[in-house]
């Protein structure tokens, strides 16, 4: 039987779904009012939905008052453009429903859910409960979030996932190695959602079929993988594979320990105010910038973005 919940959100959360930067000062703090303008960039990029509270946007730090009043923010900085996700990197199943209740009734279109990441890992059947829970306390579709170490899932773990729970409709996959997509791509069901995290792998992910993309590269510069991805829906792959290698190079241009704080500086080359990562992620350095400077600007010519003189 089609999963009609699935069906329905599998026809509108496709695309580059970026997950948003967290605002921080320089001590640390959320600075309120500030997601306005990075929700107007992405929408104005041509993104296809916006992700909050995601591992680019330091999810895991934030606490349950800044958690709720950024998802408010962004919702309503959003106002209904595209489609809204709701990132959760939690501890319990408790916590995960707490977060989202707590968001009261603003519209969510779907949720991110990681699995558990600290010490104790659950067996399948306790993590097809905890997805299970989540679903059936607050009735939002959830994308499972598959990004862990510790606890990384297979695929049948995710398939035995989607099998119970109706209202788990699809997932990101986040391995590095894309036989992961191939395989979710060939065993999943039609209306299962499909997206890829892999940044250095975009372009082979979208030719294989996923279908869409939450990474650290959709935020930092997000209309240029808008324009990767609807290269390869219009079979240009001439195009595609230019933009995959200035991508690439950029990629490899980052230092992933606090690749967040590197997507804020870019964002920042872009126009965007500049913020930093919250203690202990180490801020960019001077050495950091040059290299992400020489390789941003073959990348920002794309879309007609200068960037702008480094602060």
């Amino acid at each position: 039987m089609t999963n009609q919940i699935a069906l329905k959100l599998r026809n509108t959360l496709t695309g580059i779904l970026p997950p948003l930067s967290m605002p921080f000062d320089a001590d640390g703090n959320l600075v309120r009012g500030a997601l306005k303008a990075q929700v107007d960039f992405m929408v104005e990029s041509g993104v296809r939905g916006i992700v909050v509270g995601g591992s680019t946007g330091e999810g895991h730090t934030l606490s349950s008052t800044e958690f709720t009043e950024a998802m408010i923010e962004a919702h309503d900085a959003n106002a209904g453009r595209v489609p809204f996700v709701v990132g959760l990197i939690v501890q319990s199943t408790r916590e995960a429903i707490d977060r989202v209740k707590a968001l009261g009734d603003i519209k969510i279109d779907a949720l991110q859910v990681t699995p558990v990441h600290y010490l104790f890992k659950p067996g399948r059947e306790a993590t097809i409960e905890h997805f299970r829970a989540i679903w059936e306390a607050t009735q939002v579709p959830i994308l499972i979030y598959n990004v862990i170490p510790w606890n990384y899932l297979s695929i049948d773990d995710m398939l035995a996932i989607m099998d119970a729970v109706p209202g788990v409709v699809g997932m990101k996959q986040s391995s590095g190695d894309v036989k992961s997509v191939s395989d979710l791509m060939l065993r999943s069901k039609p209306e299962n959602i499909v997206l890829t995290g892999i940044d250095a792998l975009l372009y082979p992910s979208f030719a294989l079929g996923a279908h869409g993309a939450i990474s650290a590269l959709t935020c930092a510069v997000p209309g240029v993988t808008v324009k990767l991805f609807n290269a390869v829906e219009a079979g240009d792959h001439k195009t595609a594979k230019d933009i995959h290698f200035r991508l690439n190079a950029l990629w490899n241009a980052l230092r992933h320990d606090n690749l967040p704080a590197c997507v804020k500086y870019i964002q920042h080359r872009q126009g965007l105010p500049m913020f930093h990562p919250r203690a202990p992620m180490e801020r960019v350095t001077d050495e950091q910038k040059k290299a992400i400077d020489a390789a941003l600007g073959p990348v920002l010519e794309l879309v007609d973005v200068r960037a702008k003189s480094a602060a």
